[in-house]
């Protein structure tokens, strides 16, 4: 691999600056990885634009969606038993907790889905009426 990084008095003066890069503090930055990288890297890159990648991707990220739930939820990253059968218990009551909470939220009609909001956001005075 081969990095190289371009100096911004280079790259300022050029006509077409803003076709090449977008960074307003340095110069433009490139990664030269060998032909058979690349080639791998191009294949893949024109296989996720393909309506049969992104039908596998949405099934993927349903999943990834379901663990990340889990994991703010109930906390599952650190087991707190010892031993698999504790262990395994602990996964089955969080997993129905996960269902218990998705099932009110659909019977509620409320969507589970938010969005993120930063802490400097959070901490912003709402308006009251």
């Amino acid at each position: 691999m081969i990095a190289a990084a371009f100096r911004l008095n280079v790259c300022r003066p050029c006509p077409v600056r803003t076709l090449c890069t977008s960074a307003q503090r340095s110069g433009r930055h490139l990664t030269l990885h060998p032909r058979a990288i690349q080639e791998t890297l191009d294949a893949a890159r024109a296989e996720q634009t393909t309506p049969a990648w992104r039908d596998r991707y949405a099934l993927r990220c349903g999943i990834e969606a379901t663990i990340h739930q889990a994991v703010t939820v109930t906390g599952l990253c650190r087991a707190r038993y010892r031993g698999i059968k504790k262990v395994h218990l602990e996964h089955l009551v969080c997993a129905i907790a996960i269902n218990l909470i998705r099932l009110h939220a659909w019977w509620n009609s409320h969507p589970l889905a938010r969005k993120r909001t930063s802490q400097l956001t959070r901490l912003e005075p709402t308006p009251t009426a």
